[in-house]
């Protein structure tokens, strides 16, 4: 066992790293951004809305004493992916933990679900991390370094939504949990470690309109074990451990935080 292990301090800081989340402006973004300089870690926050990643930056600095650094980007697109890289290389060093967080989650009945939305649906949920992963990686392969990469996936990855209609985000968030599996088998031997956290029913600025709903908030709950929606923060926990020294040994595993949804 090495010698970080027999501490609380070696399993779970991340002090001398540095991380980028994506679509860090709102929701478990910003509670991804959180956990990481919770922990320790340099945080690069990286989203569409400027004034929201910028206000962000500045509170994680002041709160936790760590580098921040906010970067206006769509992730849809190759060259501004790349260029964020590029800034957060110079600004605060290398990046070698990477939360792929961005998506979005357009409803409608399958049979006429528009075609645009579909594209936009997999360019961003699925498309986009796999390029993120692959400009991380590439990276850090080229200088012999380790690394983690978190997928936020969704309890809907592995089943069908019985209270929305979400075709193309149900599909999309499937392929993307068994991207992280492919993944992870093929840079195990960089030390580049890829996992997914699944959350579940869990209110945020884009879901809380749904769930708030009295006759679906009563339905999630029925089918929650634990008979209660998730809290924002409570993605924190399971940010924190497959980013640190705990998760070693693991890669391509999905943990879900749920409440229990998935067990039934």
């Amino acid at each position: 066992m090495a010698d970080g292990m027999n501490s609380l301090e070696g399993l779970f800081s991340l002090r001398g790293h540095a991380g980028l989340v994506t679509g860090a402006s709102s929701g478990l973004g910003v509670e991804c951004a959180e956990a990481l300089a919770l922990a320790g870690a340099d945080v690069v926050l990286l989203a569409r809305r400027a004034d929201r990643v910028e206000a962000l930056a500045a509170e994680l600095t002041e709160r936790h004493g760590v580098k921040t650094l906010a970067i206006t980007a769509d992730v849809t697109r190759d060259e501004e992916i790349e260029r964020a890289f590029a800034a957060a290389r110079e600004s605060i060093g290398e990046i070698d933990i990477l939360v792929n967080n961005a998506g979005i989650s357009p409803t409608g009945p399958a049979e006429k679900f528009p075609r645009k939305d579909w594209d936009a649906t997999i360019a961003t949920n699925l498309t986009a991390p796999m390029i993120l992963s692959q400009h991380f990686a590439s990276r850090l392969i080229e200088i012999g370094r380790p690394g983690r990469i978190i997928n936020i996936t969704s309890i809907l990855a592995d089943h069908g939504s019985a209270i929305y209609r979400l075709s193309a985000y149900t599909a999309a968030k499937g392929a993307l949990g068994n991207l992280t599996r492919q993944l992870a088998i093929e840079w195990a031997r960089y030390g580049i470690l890829v996992n997914a956290i699944a959350p579940g029913w869990i209110p945020t600025e884009a879901t809380a309109g749904g769930i708030s709903k009295p006759r679906w908030r009563e339905r999630i709950e029925t089918f929650t074990p634990m008979a209660r929606v998730g809290e924002p923060s409570e993605i924190r926990g399971a940010v924190i451990f497959l980013a640190s020294p705990a998760a070693s040994f693991m890669t391509g595993s999905v943990i879900a935080v749920d409440g229990g949804y998935q067990a039934w």
